[in-house]
This record gives structure tokens, sequence and C-alpha cells, in this order.
């Protein structure tokens, strides 16, 4: 997002530049409520919350103005503030995409492309707690990594193409972006569904193939967070759902946390630490 990336994006934030200037970056956070406006019923001061910016951005900051109806809620009791902000974004989108786009369930097969990124660690995890049989895609650095996190099966991208085999699967979940509806076709059961994170060309697909029938391709956009936070909340502390931080960074080395998300070989996820 912040180098205008996919360039579908700009519809959104502005074609050639951002449409207002964004002096704070950041759309994840975990912090403490330190006042809240006299009409306010869902939180008090000294709440430990989590939640998602949206649109507003400025989560690289001490402080942070929200509404009462914004992506907030409750953290998990059982984790820290590092772990928290992990566990918005990347959880959120997964469980969008699996739950309520594919409708994944119990004897299933599922494909996780970018299984060991921020939104796929977590939706290796999430497909193995509905009940899916769970095939990883990733690096073979990383497979250790996303068998822990319990999938049956890993692919490493870098010796072995999963749409050379025979195998199906009744959802493929693209984390990253880098595959296609018509590259992932025929590793598609018959009924099976694409979802990917990335292209506003899959929601045109989408609309297609919901008309033809056969082989989906499902899109949408998670912006109301709530629900899914106080889902993935009740997850974490029950222990079936676990935060992967990769490296934590001070706010005073932002630059070179963005430097390392860029090389695109983080583990889950990276944090910025603000404050104390």
């Amino acid at each position: 997002m912040r180098q205008g990336r996919p360039r579908w994006g700009r519809i959104i934030i502005g074609l050639r530049r951002p449409r207002k200037r964004i002096r704070t970056l950041g759309l994840e956070l975990a912090g403490e409520v330190e006042a809240v406006g006299p009409g306010v019923r869902r939180f008090k001061p000294g709440d430990q919350v989590f939640g998602f910016t949206g649109f507003g951005v400025g989560a690289y900051a001490e402080y942070k103005c929200m509404p009462e109806t914004g992506s907030l809620a409750l953290k998990p009791a059982s984790t820290t503030y590092p772990q928290a902000a992990a566990a918005v974004d990347g959880a959120s989108t997964a469980l969008f995409f699996l739950r309520d786009k594919a409708k994944l369930r119990s004897g299933q097969k599922a494909l996780v492309i970018g299984a060991s990124g921020s939104i796929g660690t977590y939706a290796v995890q999430l497909a193995k707690h509905f009940g899916a049989e769970v095939t990883g895609v990733c690096s073979g650095r990383n497979a250790d990594l996303v068998t822990s996190l319990g999938a049956d099966h890993v692919i490493d991208y870098t010796t072995q193409d999963f749409t050379t085999t025979d195998a199906t699967y009744d959802v493929i979940f693209d984390t990253v972006g880098r595959s296609s509806f018509a590259q992932c076709r025929d590793s598609l059961t018959r009924h099976g569904c694409y979802i990917s994170t990335t292209g506003l060309y899959n929601a045109v697909l989408a609309l297609w193939t919901s008309m033809i029938g056969g082989k989906q391709v499902r899109s949408g956009m998670s912006v109301d967070k709530r629900e899914a936070l106080t889902y993935l909340r009740d997850r974490i502390e029950a222990g079936q759902l676990r935060v992967v931080i990769d490296r934590q960074y001070p706010l005073e080395q932002i630059v070179e946390a963005h430097r390392y998300v860029d090389t695109g070989r983080k583990r889950g996820n990276v944090v910025v630490t603000v404050g104390r």
C-alpha cells in the first residue's frame, strides 16, 4: 500500500498519489484505552484492546483515536501487546476468506499458497481448525514451521509446482497473489473454489464464475472486523491459534522494519513497538 501496489488498490487510496496526506502509517494496533467520549459504552479507560484502523491508518503512533463502532475488541488476555497486534489483519483476512467466502468445512482439502506469511500462518491453522486436510506451499526453509502449525502436507515451491501434479483441492487460497485462477483451475475439484487476497480481476471472475457454475472464484474485502476479532480472541485464548512473530523493531527503526518486510522473506509477522 505504501508503494501503491497492487495497482488496483489505487482506486481506493488514490490513482497517482494518496487521496489524503497521510502523516502516520500503520493499520494494526494493540494498546490500552486512555480515554473515551461521554457516549461510549463498549470500552472504558484501562481496557486492553487490539484492532484495525482501516483506511484511517495511524497505528504507528503513541495515540490513535478511533470510533466506538470501529474494528476494535478486547485483546486476548493471554497475549502480549506485540502478539495481539500481530493477530489482527492476517488472522481476520484468513478467517474472512476461508470461513465466509470459501465456506471451508470438515473433510475438504485446502491448499494455502504463501503458508509461512502473515495471512498464510493463520490460514493453515484455521483451515485445520475447520477440519480440512491442509497442504501448505512455501519455501523449504519454512517447511518445519508450516508443519508445526498443522499442515498435513508441505510443498516447496522452489522445487515443485503443485499445478503439475494430479492432486486436486476443494479450496485453493493464494495469500500472496502469486497465482491465478487460470493457473490453478485444473488443481480444483469439480466444484472447488479459488480465493486470493489480491486482484480486481478476481472480483470480475467471481461474478462470471458464479453465473456459469462449476469451479468458482470468490472475492471480497473484509472491512468491519469486530466479529472476527472476537472470534479470533476466543480461539487464541483456547490455545487453538498460534501467533507467529518473526522480528520486533522499536519505532525508531521503522525504516529497517519496512526494508525487512520488503525482502519478502519474513515468517509470520513483523511488529513495531511504540513507547514502553
